[in-house]
């Protein structure tokens, strides 16, 4: 069966990625909650002098201390940007990673069932497993600092929509009710 490798693949693919959630959890996530925390005081100060017209203590409060107050404002609100980056592009992965995982499993199954050419089955299976790998999987790689990845991620979505695109003209043409034996030749 040419589709077992993509199952195969599949699932432990999504090992993989699935193993990303809890990394994020523990290595990513006390950082965002740290800076979020952090920025609570600062723009809570702000709030409040918005809200009293920039006076405290019944005085007008002078532009140095405004200035100063905006400024911690501001440096909080980026500190919470520049930690919630990683994790938003780390999630990215993750979510495509699973994704790919599963159509590995899908188009398996479907392969199954497909009456095509061995030749034109086994480029549907591979294209499915390239695409993965040159799409999530150059995601996690760039997320884990190998920047070269950038290069040949971009190749990875062109995969698997081609992949996507042949699993759908190879069904139009020979999708049968039942498994089907695929022959030697």
């Amino acid at each position: 069966m040419i589709g077992k490798k993509n199952i195969v693949f599949g699932f432990l693919y999504l090992v993989l990625t699935a193993s990303l959630g809890p990394y994020m959890v523990a290595n990513m996530l006390p950082d965002v909650d740290a800076a979020l925390a952090d920025k609570q005081a600062p723009v809570g100060r702000l709030q409040q002098l918005q809200e009293n017209d920039f006076e405290e203590d019944l005085d007008a409060l002078p532009a140095d201390k405004i200035a100063m107050a905006n400024t911690a404002g501001i440096l909080a609100l980026n500190k919470m940007t520049n930690t919630q980056g990683p994790l938003n592009a780390m999630r990215s992965a993750h979510a495509h990673g699973n994704l790919e995982a599963v159509l590995n499993i899908l188009a398996g199954l479907t392969l199954g069932f497909i009456a095509i050419g061995r030749l034109f089955k086994q480029i549907i299976s591979w294209a499915f497993i390239i695409g993965a790998l040159t799409h999530s999987g150059m995601l996690y790689l760039l997320n884990f600092g190998q920047t070269w990845a950038s290069s040949v991620l971009q190749l990875g979505p062109w995969i698997v929509l081609t992949a996507l695109l042949l699993i759908g003209v190879a069904a139009a043409i020979g999708l049968k009710s039942e498994v089907v034996k695929d022959n030697r030749t």
